[in-house]
């Protein structure tokens, strides 16, 4: 069956969002048609208004619709501690979490030699400016536990050896997880950071 060219249309581009296929996006148009006025409508509103106002905060690289986003205005948050992540989704990842109360820089991905990213691609270069300029005492490299993230974690402290406290997130067993289903790497991670009891 065929629908009008312009819900079709909709359909495609919801399908192209992470997590949906084309049936769940079919759902999804099909539900936000059913409640055009409870959802469709105002869906399409802030949907228009974040693409005109969307845009990369300047001094950490957070996504916001200022100039400079809320955690980096946030007055409470300037307790010389700085939270390095790979990208925005990571940022908040651990904002749900609640248990940073820092300031965050956002890199925009990993050092890769095979994908030709280097230091200046990413935001390396500014870490090392607000470093100096917010007063950072210490950086938590809190990157991916992949051979990217960890190349890139390894050349953040060789940058900053010596002017801050170096940290990094723990790896290991997650909380409620079972040996049987982990991977090897994190086995190895778990039994590698074990501490004393």
């Amino acid at each position: 069956m065929r629908q009008g060219s312009d819900i079709e249309a909709l359909i495609d581009m919801m399908a192209r969002l992470p997590g949906l296929g084309p049936r769940s996006a079919r759902r999804a148009v099909l539900h936000m048609i059913r409640k055009r006025g409870m959802l469709l409508g105002p869906l399409a509103e802030v949907m228009a208004r974040v693409a005109r106002d969307a845009r990369e905060c300047l001094n950490c690289g957070n996504i916001s619709t200022q100039d400079i986003c809320d955690i980096c205005q946030d007055n409470r948050r300037t307790n010389g501690t700085l939270c390095v992540v790979e990208d925005v989704s990571a940022l908040w990842a651990m904002e749900r979490s609640g248990v940073f109360k820092g300031r965050y820089h956002v890199l925009g991905g990993t050092l890769s030699a095979l994908d030709q990213v280097g230091p200046d691609e990413l935001r390396i270069p500014k870490l090392s400016t607000r470093i100096e300029s917010e007063e950072i005492t210490e950086v938590i490299l809190a990157l991916n536990a992949t051979i990217d993230g960890q190349t890139t974690a390894h050349y953040i402290a060789d940058q900053l050896e010596g002017r801050v406290t170096l940290t990094s997130l723990a790896q290991g067993v997650p909380i409620g997880g079972e040996l049987d289903y982990l991977d090897e790497g994190t086995i190895t991670a778990a039994m590698n950071a074990r501490k004393r009891l």
